[in-house]
């Protein structure tokens, strides 16, 4: 599947052909472990465990990249605010009258681990997860149909508007308009980027709108479609499996945390 408004990468992997259940069954324990587990470093085992099937699925680079992207601004704000302002923390580095804390340190350790396994999490099923299978998996599992189609947009959303931004983007710079130099320049290029952004938002909506009823989405019934999804009694008893993981790890977390 090649689409411009998906993250998804094609791949000969194994990961790429297990059931879309069984992907959101290892990010779903991937997620949870990720926010349950005690300590600054349990979040960081996670991150390794996201990396290790980036790697079984052939998207690491993608992965690392898109990963370091987001959670770099985060780390460099909470370790420089938690770790300099932290009060009656235990100081291990003065930068002049001010000083890095151990436990502000730790605390921002942690913080970053967590977002680096939400954050690699959502990446890996969004990479490896086509969003029509795994909406029409969805949906043959009884779902109601309008909950499939927010999972749907919810994984397509920032590439949607990343690929209408660079689209709106081109066109102002062919009809002239100056994108590049200096702070205030780039803020008075904002205003005719961020509207047509707007408005083609609005009215891609009422066209998505419109093309889901004319291909039947609020028909009743059952409906027939050319995707197959493979699927096996070892995928499922896996899912069962990594869903009782998810409770261990919570129930573990919870005993952990009232000693």
């Amino acid at each position: 599947m090649t689409d411009a408004f998906s993250l998804y990468a094609a791949r000969p992997s194994g990961l790429h052909r297990l059931n879309p259940l069984t992907t959101l069954a290892l990010v779903g324990f991937c997620l949870v472990a990720g926010l349950a587990l005690p300590g600054p470093w349990g979040p960081y085992a996670v991150f390794l465990l996201v990396l290790l099937l980036a790697a079984w699925g052939q998207v690491l680079p993608d992965l690392l990249r898109d990963a370091l992207k987001i959670a770099l601004p985060f780390a460099v704000s909470v370790f420089l605010i938690q770790g300099l302002f932290w009060t009656g923390g235990t100081p291990v580095v003065g930068l002049g009258p001010l000083s890095l804390k151990r436990e502000g340190l730790l605390f921002a350790a942690q913080s970053t681990g967590h977002i680096l396994a939400v954050v690699g999490s959502f990446l890996l099923l969004s990479l490896t997860t086509r969003p029509d299978a795994l909406m029409r998996t969805l949906d043959q599992r009884g779902l109601p149909k309008a909950l499939t189609y927010v999972v749907l947009a919810t994984i397509q959303i920032a590439p949607r508007f990343q690929a209408k931004a660079n689209t709106i983007l081109d066109a102002q710079r062919s009809r002239g308009l100056e994108t590049e130099g200096g702070v205030r320049q780039r803020v008075r290029a904002l205003l005719p980027l961020v509207v047509p952004l707007i408005l083609g938002s609005l009215i891609d909506i009422e066209e998505r709108a419109m093309s889901l009823e004319a291909r039947g989405f609020s028909r009743t019934g059952e409906k027939t479609s050319l995707l197959v999804l493979p699927d096996s009694a070892a995928q499922r008893i896996a899912r069962w499996l990594l869903l009782v993981g998810m409770v261990a790890v919570v129930a573990a977390a919870l005993t952990l945390g009232s000693r």
